[in-house]
């Protein structure tokens, strides 16, 4: 029962060490999450735990009160003896005490219990071997030192015997104790000095008490005076011993230690708070793309006028461009699109913190992209500009002009050709016929119209080139788009990143809490309907 307890408080620790240290909770959350509750009463003895179904340790059993309603006194009538200093002798009690039988043996806890310094005395009476009494000092105390001794140990008891007197069951102290510590012990009431007390006084008390939580409480009326001894102590004497049996202890541990993993659970499930639920986190994607539109919109009416000047300037240094990486030398990155890139970033992260979700991953996250974002830009409008101003014009322009240039290499040729096809068959006629040869008109004609064969496709040629200023612009066009699409995947593959360990710290956390559930060993332990133990325990 305890290893199941202490691996799941192992299993915790090890996920808040990793769930700090990736920033999905704070440093208040982590130190909350990692002060647990171990102490139990089988760590006080060295064999606590014999079988494999009950314990066979002792009942532990304390008397708790405010000043004066006599907690002392009961345990000495209980014992027979004085063994433990009452009244006048110690009006107000600073001491723990215990009394147990001889053969019980218990080991001391340093951090916890230091037992050499506890009064203890010891009895013979076999019908109380199983059981240790403690009397603890008063809660109420104005002695700071007095309430650390009760909260050292209220962890190690198993059944609280609550003393009240006629003045002092009404007591706020002693209230706020009963229902912080309520479902961790089982609890008897004693009405002490029942001799002034009044009925009514009673029935109030019984009230208080179904309050609190208990359905049908045990309150047992006893007088502690000398010479009355007409009361209900027996009860009590003989209801604490039926207690001491190895099932009632099983049964008492195994509710002890289902409170401490309810508590846990309770602790875990806070923490849970912190992460957010899966739902909202996956509403930080569609956060970021309505940020990031806002932002490229911006940006553009920013870089509308350094682009046409970048866009001249790479005209007139084109040919450097396209040989030396060094000619590129302005970036449209500058400090105000940093400053607008993480004014969108911070933006994103205060919607983030106000569906309630952790944003120190995202921070952490997002940092490498705010130093990456300038590269990023420069990358891809450097690559997009080459490649525009490497294939200036559109793909009709570029045809044509292709066309052009097979133009002006085939126009001049055919046309020298026909001439020359021309002149041989001339000269040939004439030899034959002796007509007249061709004459000045035509070689001036022929001349003029090779010339205008080679000159018409130059000229269109030149005229017909791509603006270099335009092609630098459209480039520049094209690689910001990219660097906007390539920042934004940057960002969205974070997100989507976070997204995924946020479930995966969320299903470990869950897996946590199930463990925290009653186990079926729990529930074969559950406290019997015929048990004292049924009007003991806080509903």
């Amino acid at each position: 029962m305890a290893y199941d307890y202490s691996d799941l408080v192992e299993k915790t620790r090890r996920w808040v060490e990793q769930a700090q240290a990736s920033g999905w909770i704070d440093a208040e959350a982590a130190s909350e999450l990692s002060h647990f509750d171990t102490r139990a009463p089988d760590a006080l003895f060295p064999s606590a735990v014999q079988g494999t179904t009950y314990s066979t340790r002792p009942l532990i059993v304390a008397f708790m009160g405010g000043t004066g309603v006599g907690k002392s006194s009961l345990l000495n009538r209980l014992a027979g003896k004085a063994i433990a200093k009452s009244g006048i002798v110690r009006p107000t009690s600073r001491e723990v005490t215990l009394f147990h039988h001889h053969s019980i043996a218990m080991q001391e806890l340093p951090e916890h219990l230091p037992l050499a310094k506890v009064n203890v005395s010891q009895h013979d009476d076999e019908a109380k071997k199983n059981i240790v009494w403690i009397d603890m000092p008063d809660f109420d105390s104005t002695e700071q030192s007095n309430k650390q001794l009760v909260l050292q140990w209220l962890p190690y008891i198993d059944a609280l015997i609550y003393v009240v007197s006629p003045e002092r069951y009404r007591d706020e102290k002693a209230w706020r104790l009963l229902l912080a510590e309520g479902a961790r012990h089982a609890w008897l009431f004693v009405f002490n000095q029942w001799d002034r007390g009044q009925s009514d006084q009673y029935e109030d008390f019984n009230r208080q008490l179904h309050k609190a939580g208990f359905i049908e409480p045990m309150i047992f009326k006893t007088v502690c005076a000398e010479g009355l001894r007409a009361d209900e102590f027996a009860d009590l004497e003989s209801t604490i011993v039926s207690l001491a049996t190895a099932h009632i202890v099983g049964q008492l541990e195994q509710r002890g230690l289902q409170v401490r993993k309810d508590e846990l659970k309770k602790k875990l499930q806070n923490a849970s708070g912190f992460l957010g639920t899966e739902q909202t986190f996956q509403q930080t994607p569609a956060l970021w793309r309505k940020q990031w539109q806002r932002t490229v919109k911006l940006l553009q009416q920013g870089f509308a006028w350094p682009m046409k000047h970048l866009a001249a300037y790479y005209a007139e240094h084109a040919a450097d461009l396209l040989t030396n990486t060094g000619a590129i030398n302005h970036s449209l990155w500058d400090a105000w699109a940093q400053a607008r890139f993480d004014d969108a970033l911070d933006e994103f992260i205060i919607d983030i913190d106000q569906l309630g979700l952790p944003v120190i991953p995202l921070k952490q996250h997002t940092a490498a992209i705010r130093e990456k974002a300038p590269k990023i830009m420069q990358t891809q409008i450097e690559l997009a500009t080459r490649v525009a101003l490497a294939n200036p014009g559109n793909v009709l322009q570029r045809v044509f002009l292709k066309f052009m240039r097979f133009c002006e290499i085939i126009l001049p040729l055919i046309t020298m050709a026909w001439v020359g096809d021309k002149v041989f068959m001339s000269y040939y006629t004439s030899n034959m016929t002796n007509p007249h040869y061709l004459g000045m008109d035509f070689a001036i004609h022929s001349g003029l119209l090779i010339a205008l064969t080679w000159l018409i496709p130059y000229f269109i040629l030149k005229k017909a080139q791509p603006s270099l200023q335009k092609s630098a612009l459209k480039g520049l066009n094209v690689g910001l788009v990219n660097a906007f699409n390539l920042i934004d995947n940057e960002v969205l593959s974070v997100v989507e990143s976070l997204v995924l360990q946020h479930k995966g710290q969320a299903k470990q956390l869950e897996s946590i809490m199930d463990q925290c559930a009653p186990t079926d060993a729990g529930q074969r332990l559950s406290v019997d309907s015929d048990s004292p133990l049924t009007r003991m325990l806080m509903n």
